[in-house]
């Protein structure tokens, strides 16, 4: 599904359904710290169920599963769902994956103790998004909002390869991360109390290929650009990594983590 956004990328379209084959090959590279920071605060775990939105190829109920959670997962492309069915399948893993929009999903009330959004908040309608969410979480529930970024700025690496992108795609609203909180839009707030949040640095392995593929599956090529200039852009980016890059290696990258909960029915913003 292509998707037009004027806050992202200049309003360039792209379609993750495009590069569903590489997401699910290349961007399972959250390190296990990432993951058992959220079981440590009590979420994700046994005897709670779980939503995990824009869940792409299912990578963090795949990777949570072991926690014990029952998991639902949501994602508007259904490329993406298709993958995350076959990888959850091969693994023997029960969860609900469903191809459908933050926006246009329907629960019932109060039937979700934890709500995720790894990687994906940014691109919902939070006036639509946020009451919804607020709805199906439990009074007692939390909405954990996750992100992971490399850091172009002190990573040599990944900052030729971010330049590269930007070289094919000069409105690419992905580049020049730097370590901060989470920003919580301000309609969110409306219905959600911050309770916690963190920021991070982690240490991500990769060999050439994977750097490669990772980089290649991001918005600013592959759901975005053509195939005669994504050929071009993998030609450029292979032969500067055999330049700068050894076999294998590590990318500087920041984690952050924000924990919300509902504001009560009887004082929420209406």
């Amino acid at each position: 599904m292509e998707i037009r956004d004027s806050r992202i990328d200049g309003g360039k379209a792209f379609d993750w359904g495009r590069v569903s084959d590489d997401y699910a090959r290349y961007r399972d590279i959250y390190p296990r710290e990432f993951y058992q920071k959220i079981a440590d605060m009590g979420l994700c775990v046994s005897g709670q169920k779980v939503l995990d939105l824009g869940t792409g190829t299912g990578v963090l109920p795949r990777n949570m599963y072991p926690f014990g959670a029952e998991w639902t997962g949501t994602d508007i492309s259904p490329e993406q769902i298709q993958q995350a069915k076959m990888l959850a399948q091969q693994h023997h893993m029960d969860i609900d994956f469903r191809a459908v929009s933050a926006e246009n999903m329907v629960f019932s009330e109060k039937s979700f103790d934890v709500v995720t959004a790894c990687q994906c908040f940014w691109y919902f309608d939070h006036a639509k998004v946020a009451p919804i969410l607020h709805d199906i979480l439990k009074d007692s529930g939390k909405l954990l909002i996750l992100y992971m970024a490399w850091l172009p700025f002190e990573d040599k690496i990944a900052g030729a390869s971010e330049n590269l992108v930007l070289k094919y795609n000069p409105k690419w609203s992905g580049a020049g991360e730097t370590r901060k909180p989470i920003a919580i839009p301000d309609m969110v707030l409306k219905y959600f109390r911050p309770e916690r949040h963190e920021e991070y640095t982690l240490k991500v392995p990769f060999t050439r290929e994977a750097w490669h593929g990772r980089m290649k599956a991001c918005r600013g090529i592959g759901a975005s650009l053509s195939k005669e200039e994504i050929s071009l852009w993998e030609k450029e980016h292979l032969s500067l990594l055999t330049q700068i890059a050894p076999d294998t290696f590590d990318i500087l990258h920041y984690a952050a983590y924000a924990v919300l909960s509902p504001i009560p029915r009887s004082t929420e913003y209406r």
